[in-house]
């Protein structure tokens, strides 16, 4: 016993993470690091660089200025060949009939039982050429897996291409610097080719933000990451653009998801309120993985929501600065535990603690009372609508 109370008290507030051969880096991974990364986590098996300064700066700098970010862990996995259309028809709930050569969209890649494997930008490059711009889970080995016996002539594999991020309300005069007047004729969620010093890249209008932002996808990143950084910095900085991290204040402000903690394989796109219609087409006869569950789920119900939430109190941090170490536990009046707050963070513009919640469908009602164990304590918190800020997601179409 006394081993345990001893390496409990002399436990690390803050362990480091290891750098070493095992964990992948991403073409931009010595470029970016040079700006002095304090926090990395780990996500698609890569080193991921999530906190340079601290989140209220990095948070001001992305919604008043313009930032830079290394997302080269977003691998790309490219289905292409003559069945590429019909096999990516069959691996998500949204019609591809619907996407242009030229168009993005946000997709889930859904299991047979309705969950949520992934939540990739979806890119189509040509006819039968498209790049899934992944969030964190193994997609390459699942689309493989699919494909195996699928009868279909297609090609899957992760391709040398690695994105990097330009987000804030300077972005567009950053981009027209590096690429000219036409990079402003790219609609919201649309993406063009173009060349930059010899390299090779699709400039896509999406990002990670909620605000203004472009992400640029570098081909043959391994060899040009290095010069492609350095390139997109030097033209920003006469704007002063500011290299962070994901900003998670911004994307909770805003209701976008995480990937591991609001999304999961045992979540349905029905739960996490992404059930729209366009999101999950039940088009005619054509099926695609996961619809006979997403059409039960979609007639019977679900029986938990993600909820977006205001808790009381102090300041429960922000999200990437090592407060929220696990989930919040969520309680009702009468003190059971009936769900779990999934992100959290405190708004400095909003100047509140703000948050999602699993909590079950009848303690879902805007204005719902509920307790949540913080890392400040229990807090009184209630259930309120998301977005929290620019509810009708108007600021990266400007």
């Amino acid at each position: 016993m006394s081993q345990v109370v001893e390496s409990v008290t002399h436990s690390h507030e803050a362990p480091e993470i290891l750098l070493y051969p095992r964990i992948r880096k991403s073409p931009f991974f010595y470029a970016s690091r040079r700006h002095g990364v304090r926090k990395y986590s780990v996500y698609n098996h890569h080193y991921h660089p999530r906190l340079y300064t601290d989140p209220v700066d990095e948070y001001w700098a992305l919604v008043q200025g313009v930032t830079l970010w290394d997302v080269g862990v977003e691998r790309q996995i490219e289905i292409s060949g003559p069945d590429a259309f019909e096999f990516t028809q069959r691996l998500v709930p949204r019609d591809m009939r619907k996407c242009k050569v030229g168009q993005c969209k946000y997709v889930f890649v859904t299991a047979p039982d309705g969950g949520i494997i992934n939540d990739p930008v979806l890119l189509r490059i040509e006819e039968n050429r498209f790049w899934l711009s992944l969030a964190d889970s193994d997609v390459l080995l699942w689309c493989q897996g699919v494909a195996l016996n699928s009868g279909l002539d297609v090609t899957i594999q992760e391709v040398d291409v690695a994105p990097v991020q330009v987000q804030g309300p300077k972005a567009k005069q950053v981009m027209v610097d590096l690429f000219g007047e036409r990079v402003l004729e790219i609609p919201y969620y649309y993406c063009m080719d173009a060349e930059i010093d010899g390299m090779s890249v699709v400039i896509s209008r999406t990002g990670y933000s909620g605000e203004i932002g472009y992400e640029i996808y570098l081909r043959e990143a391994s060899r040009y990451g290095e010069q492609l950084w350095q390139r997109v910095f030097e033209a920003g900085r006469p704007h002063g653009i500011q290299v962070i991290g994901p900003c998670h204040i911004r994307r909770i402000e805003g209701a976008i998801l995480a990937f591991g903690c609001d999304i999961w394989y045992d979540t349905n796109p029905f739960e996490v309120g992404m059930g729209y219609d366009w999101m999950v087409d039940m088009r005619g006869n054509d099926d695609f993985i996961g619809r006979a569950a997403l059409e039960r789920i979609k007639r019977e119900g679900v029986s938990r929501k993600l909820v977006g939430v205001e808790i009381d109190g102090p300041s429960v941090g922000h999200f990437t600065d090592g407060t929220m170490i696990d989930v919040f536990p969520v309680y009702d009046a009468t003190g059971q535990r009936i769900g779990k707050v999934t992100s959290a963070t405190h708004s400095p513009r909003l100047e509140k603690n703000i948050g999602y919640a699993m909590v079950p469908v009848e303690h879902a009602e805007i204005g719902t009372e509920l307790r949540i164990e913080a890392n400040t304590g229990v807090q009184d918190a209630v259930v309120v609508p998301k977005p929290f800020h620019d509810p009708r997601k108007e600021t990266p179409k400007g």
